[in-house]
């Protein structure tokens, strides 16, 4: 049996479920660009409020940790986690909203391969709002979680690169090129924040097991 001197705080280990709830419900709304006929705007507005629910998770968290003497979780750990929790909304919010300001909804649909990222962002969303129960007592089950977001960011470079061709075949005008380039740098910098997310769990596993 592991014996701990620190406490387990279910509030710390219930911001991070929160979190990651949150998170997928973002990435959720953002997979609505894939419909039919996707309501950008909509869509926009619903991630800014997405995000700004995260901001609050965030602050809730870290009033906590400055108010706690013991910490169930390395403190610098915990700053980290809900950062790298930030990086991968505000990446997504980000992208939805050049979607509508740049005017890209007048395309017929957007490129298959865009839609390939945002499957993968909704795979490892879905991958951490499963895991992140597991945080608290350090379930060995938890070593598949971040091997398999590892190899879901494959997944997401190779939808980028395969976009990446497709945007520089001269199917699509210079200045369209330029604005679905920016969305699709700021969709697979969501899925490497994913990635990052997964590399702290493990930095967290190895060290408090």
């Amino acid at each position: 049996m592991r014996f701990s001197l620190k406490p387990q705080d279910d509030a710390f280990y219930g911001f991070f479920n929160e979190a990651a709830e949150n998170l997928k419900r973002g990435v959720t709304v953002l997979a609505e660009l894939g419909d039919d006929k996707p309501d950008f705007q909509s869509i926009s507005e619903r991630l800014v409020d997405v995000e700004h629910e995260n901001d609050e998770l965030t602050h809730r968290l870290f009033n906590k940790v400055n108010t706690t003497f013991v910490t169930p979780m390395d403190r610098q750990d915990m700053y980290l986690l809900a950062g790298k929790f930030d990086d991968v909304i505000d990446e997504i919010e980000a992208a939805a909203n050049l979607i509508y300001l740049y005017g890209l909804s007048d395309l017929p649909s957007l490129p298959r391969e865009m839609i390939e990222q945002i499957a993968v962002l909704e795979a490892q969303a879905a991958l951490t709002a499963e895991a992140m129960p597991q945080l608290k007592g350090l379930d060995p089950a938890m070593r598949d979680y971040w091997v398999e977001c590892n190899r879901l960011e494959n997944d997401g470079d190779r939808a980028y690169r395969m976009l990446l061709v497709r945007l520089y075949s001269g199917e699509y005008e210079a200045l369209t090129v330029m604005k679905l380039k920016e969305v699709a740098d700021m969709l697979e910098g969501a899925c490497d924040a994913f990635e990052h997310v997964a590399n702290v769990i493990e930095s967290i596993y190895v060290k408090e097991s």
